[in-house]
């Protein structure tokens, strides 16, 4: 039976944290062993990762070293890199030799938000997809999501050939109203399609908590660490069959195999503590925006005011420097909306805000943690 912790090599160990390319081979040679002697398989990369660079990492610490069928390997392409329908077959063929493989068991189409939905249907990705897979060449087709339940919606309506969708779910963002991991999780059921799941440690930033929010689950269960509380948080989710973990040090392996060998759900008594969590972390939001929306109809400009404080709150939650999830979401976001930079400072939000926030001022700091964000990455 599939294990449910999957490796994501999106953060692989560095020798030099300034250069994603200067990835510490030694290290990772033995997180892939030790992995695999766990019992553990799946592997996940991307085109893009480590500057390009990722999908060779793996075949050197991976494919060269192991038996084809002691691993599962999935990877992606983003669609917003096409320039013809042509250039699906270039890349994948790049992919096939970049991995040392030559088929793909999961391949999805890469951080799937509404440009890049209009790419891949310019394109026919998702026709190019279903020939390689009647070819032999990938065994399963995906993609990866970061937008609204009712983009989710239409993709999955329009493309049921799809055999799972990948989602970022953890315990923070389920409720987070510029995220809606709950709202895109019911989507992906209501579609009964197979669930893989990314950030479920929101980029590391849940395997550190506030003191209080720690003192919580020291309390219920000494034990565990604290990453354990998100990874089965994730796991516990109807529909799921694989949590992705970036895992860079020996420490991780070994403590997220540990619990995810023999994995059991959260129990009532464990979600009880992770509201508590949650709240604690709540606490210290950065604006204090409720997301009742009632700023959000009159704006002139099409902001969603709500949607970008909820992301921005999520960036400054951070208890590392890694905000590129949230810089996703807004960047979808803002393709059918008014970005941030965009307020004209009119303050008709200012009258609808029952908490009578500054929101023209506060939207300066929205756009100057998102507009000039670190952008995705290009060849």
């Amino acid at each position: 039976m599939l294990k449910k912790l999957g490796f994501g090599c999106m953060r692989l160990p560095l020798l030099n944290t300034d250069d994603q390319t200067s990835v510490d081979m030694e290290t990772l040679n033995m997180l892939v062993d030790t992995f695999l002697e766990k019992g553990f398989t799946y592997f996940d990369t991307a085109l893009t990762y480590h500057n390009f660079k990722s999908e060779e990492f793996v075949r050197e610490a991976l494919v060269k070293r192991h038996k084809r069928d002691a691993f599962l390997l999935a990877t992606k392409l983003p669609p917003r890199m096409l320039t013809a329908e042509e250039d699906h077959e270039k890349i994948f063929i790049e992919q096939l030799e970049k991995c040392g493989v030559d088929f793909f068991d999961y391949y999805l189409l890469h951080n799937i938000g509404v440009s890049a939905y209009q790419k891949a249907c310019q394109y026919n990705s998702f026709g190019f997809m279903q020939r390689k897979k009647q070819e032999g060449k990938i065994k399963n087709v995906g993609m990866s999501f970061h937008d609204t339940p009712e983009l989710l919606d239409e993709v999955l309506t329009a493309h049921p050939e799809l055999d799972f969708v990948q989602l970022q779910i953890n315990y923070i963002d389920w409720e987070n109203p510029g995220i809606q991991s709950r709202r895109c999780h019911e989507v992906a059921r209501k579609h009964n399609k197979p669930i893989i799941v990314m950030e479920p440690c929101k980029g590391g930033n849940l395997a550190q908590v506030p003191p209080k929010a720690e003192e919580l689950m020291r309390a219920y269960n000494p034990t565990a660490s604290i990453p354990s509380w998100a990874i089965r948080y994730a796991a516990s989710q109807e529909g799921v069959f694989m949590v992705l973990s970036g895992m860079n040090t020996m420490d991780q392996v070994l403590d997220n195999t540990s619990y995810m060998t023999d994995f059991k759900p959260l129990c009532d008594e464990e979600y009880q503590v992770i509201t508590q969590v949650i709240d604690i972390i709540d606490e210290d939001a950065a604006i204090a925006c409720t997301a009742c929306r009632y700023c959000v109809d009159g704006c002139p400009s099409n902001i969603p005011i709500s949607d970008y404080f909820a992301l921005y709150n999520s960036s400054k939650r951070a208890v590392t420097t890694n905000i590129s999830s949230q810089f996703v979401y807004y960047m979808n976001l803002a393709a059918t909306h008014g970005k941030a930079s965009d307020c004209i400072a009119c303050r008709a939000c200012e009258e609808a805000c029952p908490q009578h926030l500054p929101i023209a001022e506060l939207m300066k700091d929205v756009s100057e943690t998102f507009d000039n964000g670190p952008g995705l990455p290009t060849k």
